[in-house]
């Protein structure tokens, strides 16, 4: 399985809302929604499943 050359790495985390819009810790657009509260629901979501991804990746 190749990787697509748009995925979110490591280093693109913590996500931030702005707006309508979800970017990366760098300020890179990842990604636009209707809504800000869509955009902070995604970012937190977000940040959660690479926070447990990682830890889970130390602790095995």
């Amino acid at each position: 399985m190749t990787k697509a050359p748009d995925q979110l790495k490591p280093h693109d985390f913590p996500v931030e809302a702005d707006k309508g819009s979800i970017k990366s810790q760098d300020g890179k657009p990842i990604a636009e929604t209707d809504s800000e509260g869509l955009a902070h629901d995604i970012a937190d979501r977000l940040n959660t499943e690479e926070y447990l991804r990682e830890h889970d990746k130390w602790s095995a």
